[in-house]
């Protein structure tokens, strides 16, 4: 009777309304996901943009670069809207801001518009949208984090893969300009038709349900606030974790192409494959490595996926690139990026709780967005791509040791309690 009562305990503790098809959940959050993925397309719209108003094609792919700190940015404010508005609501009107900014952005005549609409406005939304639809579905799986965070993000990656079709066929038929007004009203129906589907989780307490091995202790834990977490040294070992599994990948997504022509001696047809490729890895680890961080630990995934990709940047600087090195190093890094984003979120709710989610994981995921400048800048300082590679190998050597040595925060402090408590046994000092 005992178990029984504390097995129905358990699993009203996490969430409310369990009588709620969660699945219905996991179909909303992926068609929103995969709407707000599509933004990763804009490379497309670089040359077209160029080719319409003049002007330098560096210039107009600053706004992706705007976009994607913008989206990092919006994460920190989220959890507070989402307690505001309530989720539903929140990623609507996300999704209204994403498919105006867009719809506006037809009609735009000078950059600083294209920085503002395109950039801040869609980046802001799609960031908002991101981390509060993401975080609520890790909620009503507490079980299954990391197979759960590896279909949403992974949807979020299938948007960027489809759209990448469907934009180029825009701009190929009607231009740059009217095509994003279509692709504004196609991701404001996907987001709220989404979010039809979608129901808030109401976390009462955080208890140890679904935990694995090395990345949660067995009790519950309690559930940090920001300001709480931020006083555990875990949290600043997390983010620069993030933050240079972040760079690696983001600076080859940047990149990819004028590797495989300058590094790899490809046509620059040839080299272009490797850009669908990417968007295939990154989506295969995002499902791959976030189903199998459930099942082996979390940061046992995350120290793999920073090893491999240390040996594959090394490989991209010092080794002489044939077509089968080159694209064997893209897809590793591609696939261990895809993995790394997708673990994280499950990680920041294992180490600080699952109520205060969105908020804690917002703070992390700064990470991301000074990543997507870093790689940049340092490749800018430091004048090329060999140099910048090296940097990017001894950051995931440095984290790939962060990530062997990290605990939940107050686990190691537990387990000298438990074998203290051991050692004063009667048993145990008699033998």
């Amino acid at each position: 009777m005992k178990a029984i009562i504390s097995s129905a305990s358990n699993m009203a503790s996490t969430t409310e309304s369990t009588s709620i098809n969660r699945w219905l959940i996991v179909l909303g959050t992926i068609i929103v996901q995969m709407g707000l993925g599509t933004i990763y397309t804009w490379s497309l719209f670089n040359q077209p943009l160029s080719d319409r108003f003049g002007w330098d094609v560096s210039s107009v792919a600053i706004t992706f670069s705007i976009t994607s700190f913008a989206l990092a940015f919006a994460t920190l404010f989220a959890g507070r809207l989402q307690e505001r508005w309530g989720l539903q609501r929140l990623i609507r009107i996300a999704g209204i801001l994403l498919g105006l900014g867009l719809v506006l952005s037809s009609q735009v005549t000078s950059l600083t518009l294209l920085y503002l609409l395109a950039g801040f406005v869609v980046g802001f939304a799609d960031g908002t949208a991101y981390i509060t639809s993401l975080s609520n579905l890790i909620k009503w799986f507490p079980e299954r984090k990391g197979l759960i965070s590896g279909i949403s993000v992974g949807a979020f990656g299938t948007g960027s893969l489809l759209f990448k079709y469907v934009n180029s066929a825009l701009i190929s038929s009607v231009g740059p300009a009217q095509a994003f007004m279509y692709w504004g009203i196609i991701v404001l129906v996907l987001i709220m038709a989404g979010s039809f589907l979608i129901r808030e989780a109401v976390v009462r307490n955080q208890a140890a349900a679904g935990q694995k091995e090395g990345d949660q202790p067995s009790k519950v834990r309690q559930d940090y606030t920001v300001k709480e977490m931020l006083r555990t040294k875990e949290a600043y070992m997390l983010f620069v974790i993030f933050f240079t599994a972040c760079m690696s990948g983001l600076y080859l997504i940047g990149i990819v192409k004028d590797i495989g022509v300058q590094l790899a001696g490809l046509n620059a047809a040839t080299a272009a494959n490797a850009v669908a490729m990417v968007a295939i890895f990154n989506t295969a680890g995002r499902i791959i490595l976030g189903a199998l961080s459930d099942k082996v630990g979390r940061m046992k995934v995350i120290a793999g996926a920073l090893l491999v990709t240390a040996i594959a940047v090394m490989t991209l600087s010092l080794v002489p690139l044939s077509f089968g090195v080159f694209f064997a190093c893209v897809a590793a890094i591609a696939f261990c990026f895809g993995g790394n984003i997708t673990v994280f979120p499950a990680i920041v709710a294992d180490y600080f709780g699952l109520k205060n989610q969105s908020k804690n994981y917002g703070v992390i995921y700064q990470g991301f967005g000074f990543g997507a400048l870093a790689g940049s800048f340092i490749s800018a300082l430091l004048g090329g791509f060999h140099l910048t590679f090296i940097v990017i190998a001894v950051l995931c050597t440095i984290s790939l040791l962060l990530a062997c040595i990290i605990t939940p925060p107050g686990q190691q402090r537990r387990t000298r309690q438990r074998e203290g408590k051991l050692s004063l046994h009667p048993s145990s000092r008699a033998s």
